[in-house]
């Protein structure tokens, strides 16, 4: 599998690429402000060598408390858009879903260290998408 990008923003990688419109969907509503201009800080990665890898050989590629979003499948296609957190935090590695136009608060909020992944781990629904407090 290709390395990851460098950058300063966390990334967001997609790996479906079965609907073009459905990404561009997703695409809009991570990079559009909400109503109080919050925004989640990422860097977009389109790129087709990273088509169906998994969360865990994502994983593998990560630093010690970092964050990484997935655009998988059933982000693409599913209306509220549940993106795939993965964190590497003391308690190794986890997983979380966030709906796009929550991606803004765990991104923000991890990435300054403002809040702990459990926070957002426990306020979860039991389906286990994060969809805010």
């Amino acid at each position: 599998m290709k390395s990851l990008p460098q950058s300063d923003e966390t990334l967001l990688i997609r790996t479906d690429f079965s609907d073009q419109e459905g990404w561009e969907a997703l695409r809009t509503a991570v990079t559009t402000p909400n109503e109080d201009d919050f925004l989640a800080n990422v860097h977009l990665v389109d790129d087709p060598a990273y088509r169906d890898v998994t969360a865990e050989q994502f994983a593998a590629l990560l630093d010690p408390y970092s964050l990484l979003i997935v655009a998988d499948k059933l982000a693409i296609t599913s209306p509220e858009q549940p993106l795939l957190s993965i964190y590497r935090g003391e308690e190794g590695t986890e997983q979380l879903r966030v709906i796009a136009e929550r991606l803004w608060s765990i991104e923000n909020n991890i990435s300054l260290a403002n809040m702990d992944w459990d926070e957002f781990t426990s306020a979860a629904a039991d389906d286990g998408i994060f969809r805010g407090f």
